[in-house]
């Protein structure tokens, strides 16, 4: 498997089978596409091979948007290969990348630098200046061009009824047994421990303060959650509120802390990635400190059942 990230680092392939797409979180959409292609690879006895785009292509023809990203990039490449393909394209998203026409797309980008034997694309997918590109146009290129397209036919993409913008609405509104189901595992929040004012630990609950590793990914909804956490690649279990504390603080800044059960070890300014099991409940502000603390237990013996541990 090779990831590239330039035309200058491409080589020679054999026989290959493309798809092109954001592929922003992977989902069970996604897995039926590149199944395909590595099946049409497979019977060319080619290589297989995804083209995606850094940064998402919505950032830079909507900058006035904000767009949330489900899989960083090195989450997002190891998830593709980890469903079969050889390699993955990271196409750098420029200005002068949008501005190519539709033709220009297919003849001097994908058959110069990839020589396809097939795309796998789906029925609706649209390409180049103005999206002027589409599946007819790819079809009408096959003889001359000497690939053949392998349509993902509508029924197939409704029938999985994912998208990575139901994810995303699902993720916000804090609903991730949904946003698992659709992504087909559980969503994954990657950062490092960094210090807090260690409030957890007067409650008999010490928690690991977490700064995401990229600021673009996702945030769970405010609440309670059941997780586990991988550390140097040990896993914990534990729970994570979300939220701005109203209990214990006047700010209005997000926390993200995860408490982990059974646990003492200083992870300070190390890795932690944060495995979202299930929601328990919404935060909430609570007329006292024991209040506060006796709704923890209970927490931590909800997180305890959905882990299966209790």
């Amino acid at each position: 498997m090779a990831v590239f990230y330039n035309t200058d680092e491409l080589r020679s392939f054999n026989n290959t089978v493309i798809t092109i797409g954001t592929f922003d979180g992977v989902h069970l959409g996604h897995l039926t596409i590149l199944q395909q292609v590595v099946a049409h690879a497979k019977e060319l006895g080619g290589e297989s091979i995804v083209l995606t785009f850094e940064p998402h292509p919505r950032k830079l023809l909507f900058p006035d948007q904000t767009i949330k990203i489900i899989t960083p990039l090195a989450e997002k490449i190891k998830l593709i290969t980890q469903a079969g393909i050889d390699h993955v394209f990271v196409v750098p998203f420029t200005q002068s990348f949008a501005a190519l026409s539709a033709e220009a797309y297919v003849k001097d980008f994908l058959v110069k630098h990839l020589q396809p034997k097939g795309i796998v694309i789906g029925y609706d997918h649209q390409f180049g200046h103005d999206r002027a590109g589409n599946i007819k146009l790819l079809q009408a290129y096959e003889s001359e061009l000497g690939f053949k397209v392998y349509e993902i036919p509508a029924k197939q993409i409704e029938d999985a009824a994912v998208s990575s913008t139901k994810i995303r609405n699902a993720l916000t509104g804090g609903h991730v047994n949904d946003a698992n189901k659709m992504l087909g595992r559980r969503y994954c929040l990657t950062g490092s421990v960094v210090s807090g004012a260690q409030l957890g630990r007067t409650l008999g609950f010490p928690t690991a303060n977490i700064k995401p590793t990229d600021a673009e990914q996702i945030i769970p909804g405010n609440g309670v959650y059941a997780i586990q956490a991988i550390i140097a690649g040990d896993t914990y279990n534990g729970m994570m509120n979300i939220g701005i504390r109203p209990t214990v603080s006047n700010e209005l800044s997000l926390h993200i802390e995860a408490h982990l059960f059974d646990f003492n070890r200083d992870i300070y300014n190390q890795s932690i990635e944060v495995v979202f099991v299930e929601r328990l409940r919404n935060e909430q502000r609570f007329p006292s400190l024991d209040a506060l603390k006796a709704q923890l237990n209970t927490d931590a013996v909800n997180a305890k059942r959905a882990l299966g541990i209790l």
